[in-house]
């Protein structure tokens, strides 16, 4: 007995070990990995959202299938970083040129139309100090001097981290490109991990996320890339300055489920200071068609090919976004149908089990 209890001991001792060994060598592992993990993740969305297209132009190639990633990751490093390029050179020519005309005095501020005034809430505050840097531009910055300072200190802050989000979403489609050449392999892999986690639904899983992820691209990002190239259009017509700007921040609300009117709200109602009415009513109107259309786009486009309630994709969506930024879109949504369908299984279960008729022992 006491043999018994020793060599219980060793096993348990030895299992402790090991356990502790590969406990350790993975969090060594994963501290290692830590700051490549969101860009092998936006890889893997990218990769997996592209995968039929790249198989439709592989085929057309002749099944050229480096050729073909290449050609998408060339695609997406114009369209990232021509944008990028472009709004960073007209920003920095922007700030050089209010900072000689500052130095010079030979920036002028129109004074506001009298209906400024009339703004709800913010009209009267909004003319005066409109009236004020009209007739001295250089007293009125004075005396905001604390808040433009720290608006300053904000923009840089902000411009860079939105370079290193640049370079990093470049790295990402890289990565994807080396992933779409691999993505045979990798179905295969991903979907023997699915059977070996669960032999019934393992694969199904593997399938579904795919599904999601390409569900969430569509319905999610494209929307959202709609209504920022619907609401560059209108600004655009009615001469808004940096409309390419405030395209590129609409995108952003739209990807973060926020309605785009945030921005057009208080552009439409600059736009009735400078316009004639009638086509600042137009631009009004217009801005709230573009700021509702998600409305009747996303049943268009998510969820789609998929036995998965709207609802819970959008709420993963929404949830994932809100926990882990925008790369939380397409985790939350994978993870939040994962666990419905996890949920519907277990409840198609006991239902069946209390549904199975019970054997008359007699």
């Amino acid at each position: 007995m006491e043999l018994s209890d020793k060599r219980f001991q060793q096993n348990m001792m030895a299992s402790f070990i090991q356990i502790a060994a590969v406990t350790m060598i993975v969090l060594w592992c994963l501290s290692i990995m830590r700051p490549f993990i969101n860009l092998v993740l936006w890889a893997m969305i990218i990769s997996v959202a592209l995968y039929p297209a790249h198989l439709s132009l592989s085929a057309k190639m002749g099944g050229r299938a480096k050729t073909s990633a290449t050609v998408f990751v060339l695609i997406g490093l114009t369209i990232l970083l021509v944008p990028s390029w472009l709004l960073a050179e007209s920003s920095i020519t922007g700030l050089k040129t209010l900072a000689t005309g500052l130095s010079d005095g030979t920036i002028e501020v129109k004074p506001p139309a009298e209906s400024v005034r009339d703004w709800p809430l913010i009209g009267s505050s909004v003319f005066e100090i409109w009236t004020s840097a009209a007739r001295n531009l250089e007293t009125t910055l004075n005396e905001f001097a604390p808040q433009l300072r720290n608006a300053g200190q904000w923009a840089v802050s902000f411009a860079g981290s939105m370079a290193t989000g640049i370079l990093g979403m470049a790295a990402s489609i890289i990565i994807a490109g080396a992933f779409l050449v691999s993505a045979d392999g990798a179905y295969r892999v991903s979907r023997s991990i699915g059977h070996t986690l669960s032999e019934k639904g393992g694969k199904d899983m593997v399938d579904m996320s795919i599904a999601t992820i390409r569900s969430v691209a569509k319905g999610v990002l494209g929307v959202a890339i709609i209504q920022a190239i619907l609401s560059g259009i209108g600004l655009v017509l009615m001469d808004v300055p940096a409309a390419g700007l405030w395209a590129g921040a609409i995108l952003m609300l739209a990807i973060m489920q926020l309605p785009p009117l945030i921005l057009l709200g208080p552009i439409a109602v600059w736009v009735f200071s400078v316009a004639d009415p009638v086509p600042a009513t137009i631009f009004a109107i217009y801005s709230l068609i573009v700021s509702i259309s998600d409305g009747f786009l996303k049943p268009m486009l998510l969820g789609r090919g998929l036995d998965i309630p709207m609802l819970v994709i959008l709420i993963g969506a929404i949830g994932g976004a809100f926990t882990s930024g925008i790369i939380g879109l397409f985790v939350g949504a994978v993870v939040l149908a994962v666990g419905y369908k996890l949920l519907v299984a277990w409840m198609v279960s006991e239902e069946e089990a209390e549904a199975e008729p019970v054997s008359d022992p007699g």
